[in-house]
């Protein structure tokens, strides 16, 4: 991580980013969860408030507790599922999104956390979670079956959009605030942001000579805005008591700001050329060396179904999932956001879903798989998502 340097001038309003999330975390106590959500909205409100009173939009509100196991392990199944729909209601009245931590966090957790954890998320509408295949001690085998099973179990929901609520997450430090392996470690009483700036990406590529200049300009612009927006969250931590954790500076697109437009700025050529490895480490490395407090991935993010140019060159057979893999090499998130096959198995899954753990395991770095079987998709295909973050793409057979 950089270190932190003195403060750079404010971006002008053309290139500045959204706000993708401002995320509060909660080291949740059962018997006091409700006053928690109270106070964790009150901050995030306050947040929101001083943010866009600086010319900021603020696109999501949510928050993050420990793995849910830690405050559900002395209670049944369905007094843990009960729990977990009254938070769901705190959320839907405050337009909150809310993870609640990892399944199998440690080493030789219980798989039946992994099965609770698929009822809570197909019960709830508002509630991400995920499930750790891999940490320091290398690939967790077991956990990775476990998180093909509960792929399978959220590809029987609703359009099969339950497994946009999960992730099996490998390496993935605590205090991210992106969604679904976000998770609190610690006391709590936190918050961190994260950025939509697939707009900044684009601007300090266009004309660029070369991929140095390129680099240099992303982190100049980057810089710009991050330590603006690091200036106001020290404010907000020094008036509400809540600490500043840092920011995550991943690009993340929105289905109106792409990133694979701005990868293809600087290539020129569409995305999944040669030339696509390239840009993807020349963001990374620019994105990284922003002397901002940072916490999460701080890489590339790659959401096929979250943003329309991945999905377009997705559709035309640019990209395949050995190729996604091959750039989460140099970049953040893994596989994102994926549409398969709905009769894809439990094996198959989890084949993809180990690689995704050796290679975070191999570099030492966060990946995430969140793969999307869809029910009675075949090759070729159109899925028929309606959650407004998600673009409709063609179902590409595993091969």
């Amino acid at each position: 991580m950089a270190q932190e340097t003195s403060a750079a001038p404010a971006a002008p309003p053309e290139v500045r980013p959204r706000i993708r999330t401002i995320t509060a975390f909660v080291n949740l106590d059962r018997n006091q969860y409700e006053q928690q959500f109270t106070d964790a909205i009150a901050l995030l409100h306050r947040a929101k408030t001083t943010f866009e009173s600086r010319g900021y939009q603020v696109q999501t509100l949510r928050v993050a507790t420990q793995p849910f196991g830690d405050y559900t392990k002395d209670i049944s199944d369905a007094e843990a599922i009960a729990l977990f729909v009254k938070i769901d209601a705190i959320a839907d009245k405050n337009k909150l999104m809310v993870a609640i931590g990892p399944a199998m966090p440690n080493p030789g957790d219980s798989p039946a956390q992994a099965d609770l954890l698929a009822s809570i998320l197909r019960g709830t509408k508002h509630i991400f979670g995920s499930l750790t295949v891999a940490g320091s001690d290398g690939v967790r085998w077991a956990a990775v079956g476990a998180a093909a099973r509960v792929i399978k179990k959220l590809e029987n929901t609703e359009r099969s959009e339950g497994n946009f609520h999960f992730a099996a997450a490998a390496m993935v430090p605590a205090m991210s605030p992106f969604f679904p392996a976000a998770y609190n470690e610690g006391f709590g009483h936190a918050f961190a942001v994260g950025l939509e700036s697939p707009n900044v990406v684009e601007a300090a590529f266009k004309g660029a000579p070369d991929v140095a200049t390129a680099r240099q300009r992303l982190t100049e612009m980057l810089s710009a805005v991050a330590f603006d927006v690091q200036t106001h969250a020290n404010r907000i931590d020094m008036e509400t008591g809540w600490r500043f954790a840092g920011i995550d500076l991943s690009p993340a697109p929105g289905v109106d700001r792409s990133i694979g437009t701005a990868i293809e700025t600087l290539t020129q050529q569409p995305f999944g050329s040669a030339g696509t490895m390239t840009a993807a480490a020349t963001i990374t490395g620019g994105v990284k060396d922003v002397g901002v407090k940072q916490v999460g991935y701080n890489g590339l993010m790659l959401p096929i179904a979250e943003d329309q140019q991945l999905a377009r060159r997705w559709n035309e057979g640019r990209v395949s999932l050995d190729a996604l893999l091959a750039y989460s090499s140099v970049c953040a998130t893994g596989l994102d956001t994926v549409p398969l096959p709905g009769d894809i198995t439990e094996k198959e899954l989890s084949l993809i879903v180990g690689d995704m753990a050796s290679l975070a395991f191999k570099w030492n770095k966060p990946l995430t798989a969140r793969l999307m079987p869809v029910t009675d998709k075949q090759e070729g295909d159109m899925t028929e998502f309606t959650d407004p973050s998600l673009v409709n793409l063609r179902v590409l057979a595993v091969k």
